[in-house]
């Protein structure tokens, strides 16, 4: 394929392991930003407060916005997103969560640099 035959648009895959060491941190910083949000109907602002109360995953996942990743990256613009936060037990040990580097992924550092 020629670049004027390639498509715009690329899928970017990122799988992160989050470790909750703070929960009421997370749902107090969560539960700001559900009041904050004036296009919030009540009736949702009331389920959604409940929902991050009772689940850092749920207070997680409205706090990680895809648009906040991807905003200041240039010549690029957000087409369509989904996400998902689910508690999981977590080896870093075991084979399972070897990200390694196949097909172009690259395994990073919590401070945004490539593992050694």
């Amino acid at each position: 394929m020629t670049s004027s035959e390639t498509s715009r648009y690329v899928r970017l895959h990122v799988e992160l392991v989050l470790e909750v060491t703070e929960p009421e941190a997370l749902t107090d910083a969560a539960l700001a930003r559900i009041d904050t949000d004036d296009y919030m109907p009540d009736e949702e602002r009331t389920h959604a407060g409940s929902a991050v109360t009772e689940d850092p995953a749920e207070a997680l996942a409205y706090l990680v916005d895809p648009f906040d990743l991807v905003s200041e990256v240039p010549g690029v613009e957000l087409a369509q997103a989904s996400w998902s936060c689910e508690h999981i037990d977590y080896d870093p040990d075991a084979e399972e969560w070897d990200l390694g580097e196949e097909d172009g992924d690259m395994d990073v550092q919590a401070d945004g640099g490539p593992r050694p």
